[in-house]
């Protein structure tokens, strides 16, 4: 019968604390970031109403 691999049971202990906490502090930065939430949406539909449009010096002709 082999033996119990200790160290990669602890090692995959270690891994799974390491994967938990890193998604804790995502999920806590994503609370934070989703408060001003409110205040940055009026600025993203300002910016997408303009993608679409040419530079005003494109848009006129060039006298012939």
């Amino acid at each position: 019968m082999a033996t119990p691999n200790y160290g990669y049971e602890k090692r995959q202990r270690e891994l799974a604390k390491k994967k938990k906490k890193e998604e804790k502090l995502r999920a806590k930065a994503e609370r934070k970031t989703g408060e001003g939430e409110g205040d940055a949406e009026p600025a993203n539909e300002a910016a997408d109403d303009t993608q679409g449009v040419p530079p005003s010096s494109q848009q006129q002709q060039p006298a012939a």
